[in-house]
């Protein structure tokens, strides 16, 4: 006797069958609920990193999670149903609101007025003739948000192919005004005319506007799995913090990059498409280290020593908060690494290293801005350092000569590859310090740290060979440090030794210059078990020796 076939059975079946909303709706239901990929993650049974695929296009749902997925589909379908789909009701507001008879069609929208300002301007791209994508914005023609920029760093919609600003919602008629209404009397006095309304001009945006909901929830979604990551561990540790602590540096590779994978998972750009590079970005053998130098200071102040007889003159030692995730914001080359010679390289939209044979660096009491070399000459150093150094030998600063550029190895760049990994790191970062959560800081601060420096040659981190990028946000790294110890100068302050990429110290009242705090703008007294305080004491050098 065969088994009796129920109607719930047939329904599953059904379901099982039927097609799944394409990936762009998936998008729209999830987030016209206001629900994050964690929640629907939860709610269907799979990763976080699965509900991404599936919205981005790049996987299909599949058993067990398909049905969960599609039922979750099917309901906020009809909470949320589509722009000018059945059961919209705005749809329906303006189905009802318009007449029997037929209309003439709508004429074409005027094309939007471009100010003089911004004719010519042209999409920032890369060798390969595509756009580069950076942080969205407002377009500066239209106004109507786009991740594409200009050349001169602006949001402006890929080719200048503005859209046409959105019409107004109809509403609808009074009974009085519909052409189906008797005519008024003769008698009656005409209404008056309104008086026409001159268009106003789009207006052009003169500052970034507030991020929309959806990159808030986007945000939300990439904070949700460094919290995630911390609440496992801290519970699988069972209260033992150093256990929690070791736990999480060990998954902070695997861990940052797929946080990493989850911020570009809508750009075009993949960072593995340009994998070939310069011998000289190779390691000779695994304990030699490249040919690009870093600047990478060991400064002490020629007229200060710490031995000397009579040690009177106090000194804060000062360290910079998150030197590497701050310069995670550099120029980074995002092709395919193209040779030049001479100077034919050196451009503000691209980035790369350089061979070049510095200037003379006529200033003891400052840090020499290339760092402490053993050997004079010719070196190969980062558009980080290459940047810092055509400053100072500019106008505004006059303190060096330009270096000589011998050759390059560079290509189109952007300064926002990395931003909004940076900005959903800084924002755990400053969760962290405000709750006091330790396991969090600990946790953020090994990502960060081990992103940058597993960028190259690495056993550690097999999803990503970029060795250009490592060194050029260290040496970004460098110059932030550099900078800092010239405002310490200008601010009446002596730089007595300024070391590695963090370290800064000063005598005199380091906070009429920075502002104390642990905020990535900000600096804080550095503390060691042999100095506490972090202040100590040098006796100042006789010039008679």
């Amino acid at each position: 006797m065969s088994e009796k076939v129920s109607v719930e059975s047939l329904l599953e079946e059904a379901r099982l069958s039927k097609a799944m909303p394409p990936p762009e709706e998936r998008l729209r239901l999830r987030e016209a609920a206001g629900l994050t990929r964690a929640q629907v993650a939860e709610a269907v049974g799979v990763a976080r990193g699965t509900v991404l695929a599936w919205e981005a296009g790049k996987s299909d749902p599949t058993p067990p999670g398909r049905l969960p997925y599609l039922r979750l589909l099917e309901g906020l379908a009809e909470l949320h149903p589509a722009p000018g789909a059945p059961g919209d009701p705005v749809a329906e507001l303006l189905a009802a609101a318009q007449p029997s008879a037929p209309q003439p069609p709508a004429p074409a929208p005027a094309p939007i007025p471009v100010p003089a300002a911004l004719v010519g301007l042209e999409t920032l791209r890369g060798p390969d003739g595509r756009a580069i994508e950076g942080d969205p914005g407002p377009c500066v023609r239209c106004g109507v948000e786009t991740s594409y920029q200009s050349t001169d760093g602006r949001p402006l919609h890929s080719g200048a192919m503005c859209q046409p600003l959105a019409p107004a919602v109809p509403t609808i008629p009074p009974a009085s005004t519909s052409p189906t209404s008797a005519p008024a009397p003769a008698s009656a006095p005409a209404a008056p005319a309104p008086a026409p309304v001159s268009p106003v001009p789009a207006r052009v945006p003169t500052r970034p506007q507030r991020r929309s909901k959806s990159a808030e929830r986007a945000q939300e979604d990439l904070l949700g799995m460094i919290r995630d990551a911390v609440r496992e561990e801290a519970e699988r540790a069972g209260g033992d913090e150093e256990a929690a602590v070791a736990a999480l540096e060990k998954r902070a590779v695997p861990d940052v990059m797929d946080l990493f994978a989850e911020t570009r998972s809508s750009a075009r750009y993949e960072y593995t498409a340009y994998p070939t590079l310069p011998d000289i970005l190779h390691k000779p053998t695994k304990k030699r280290p490249d040919e690009i130098w870093e600047a990478r200071p060991r400064f002490r102040h020629p007229g200060y020593s710490m031995r000397a007889a009579r040690a009177d003159v106090r000194v804060t030692a000062l360290d910079t908060n998150a030197a590497y995730l701050s310069s995670m914001k550099c120029w980074l080359p995002i092709g395919r690494l193209e040779h030049t010679t001479g100077a034919d390289g050196v451009n503000p939209k691209r980035a790369g290293v350089h061979l070049i044979t510095p200037a003379q660096w006529a200033h003891p009491y400052l840090p020499d801005p290339i760092g402490d070399r053993d050997e004079p000459g010719a070196l190969w150093v980062t558009d980080a350092t290459l940047r810092l150094l055509l400053r100072l030998s500019g106008p505004k600063y006059g303190l060096t000569g330009a270096p000589e550029i011998h050759e390059s190895w560079t290509s189109g760049a952007t300064e926002n590859f990395l931003d909004a990994l940076r900005k959903v790191l800084s924002a755990a970062r400053d969760e962290a310090l405000t709750t006091r959560d330790v396991l969090l800081e600990m946790y953020v601060k090994s990502m960060y740290s081990k992103f940058v420096s597993t960028m190259g040659e690495s056993d550690t981190n097999r999803k990503i060979y970029r060795p250009d990028w490592m060194h050029i946000v260290r040496a970004q790294a460098h110059a932030n440090l550099w900078s800092k110890a010239y405002k310490a100068h200008q601010g009446g302050l002596e730089v007595i030794a300024m070391l590695g990429t963090d370290e800064l110290h000063v005598t005199g009242d380091p906070w009429s210059v920075f502002t104390e705090g642990r905020a990535l703008s900000q600096m804080k007294v550095k503390y060691s078990d042999a100095k506490a305080s972090g202040e100590y004491l040098v006796g100042k050098v006789r010039a008679d020796g």
